[in-house]
């Protein structure tokens, strides 16, 4: 039942304090598959080197920057990068301590209690691995367990059809598209937004526990049963 004031106005529910949350800080995200580490300038030749040796160059198309051709132009990118406190960039390293890909907290507001995903950037051996969707997770168990935050939000062009697919499998609930939001390497952008909140993310931690335990994997490395977080 929806809560009324003195007035007989509806109003929304009390929030617990304390505001605002902290920051999320710049330190490891350790799994089971591998660990998230803050971007580092020593990252960028491995990392470059793994993007480039992908069959094409698709993984930049939604991207703000990128391509690079240049190995030293993706480190100037990360030199600049690593330097950022929002957007707070993470490499992600498998069990090997190799640099396989990127993601970031951005757009944080502690004061709201409201933190962003995005600037994910997973190289060709990084897609559909066990490793991507565990780094997910990790960024999420910090944005709610370890900071507190009230909603975790996704948001990608709208035409970006991968994206959109992996919002919905990782949890996230789709809740509209801002037209014309901005645009990015002289084209427009019309942005979908998704989001995760507090009540929810219990069941979706549960299930992504699930999925990861290795006895979901056959000596192949096939998962038994997909992710199921809706």
């Amino acid at each position: 039942m929806t809560r009324q004031n003195e007035y007989g106005q509806p109003i929304g529910d009390p929030v617990p304090g304390p505001f605002p949350r902290p920051r999320p800080p710049r330190s490891e995200m350790s799994g089971r598959y591998g660990r998230l580490v803050p971007l580092d300038p020593s990252h960028a030749p491995a990392l470059h080197a793994a993007y480039a040796s992908a069959p094409d160059g698709r993984v930049w198309t939604y991207l703000p920057n990128g391509p690079y051709e240049h190995e030293n132009d993706y480190a100037e990118w990360v030199e600049q990068a690593a330097r950022s406190d929002d957007p707070l960039h993470f490499t992600v390293l498998d069990r090997e301590d190799r640099p396989l890909g990127t993601a970031s907290f951005l757009r944080i507001d502690p004061g709201a209690g409201v933190i962003e995903v995005g600037f994910i950037n997973f190289s060709y051996q990084m897609q559909r691995s066990r490793l991507s969707t565990e780094a997910m997770f990790l960024m999420m168990t910090r944005a709610f367990d370890e900071l507190g935050y009230r909603r975790y939000e996704w948001k990608c062009d709208a035409l970006n059809a991968p994206s959109i697919t992996a919002a919905k499998r990782l949890g996230f609930t789709y809740e509209g598209t801002f037209r014309q939001a901005t645009h990015y390497k002289g084209r427009n952008r019309d942005t979908a937004w998704f989001s995760i909140i507090d009540s929810e993310w219990p069941a979706i931690r549960a299930e992504f526990t699930r999925w990861l335990d290795p006895g979901n994997f056959d000596n192949d490395g096939h998962q038994m049963t997909p992710l199921k977080t809706r």
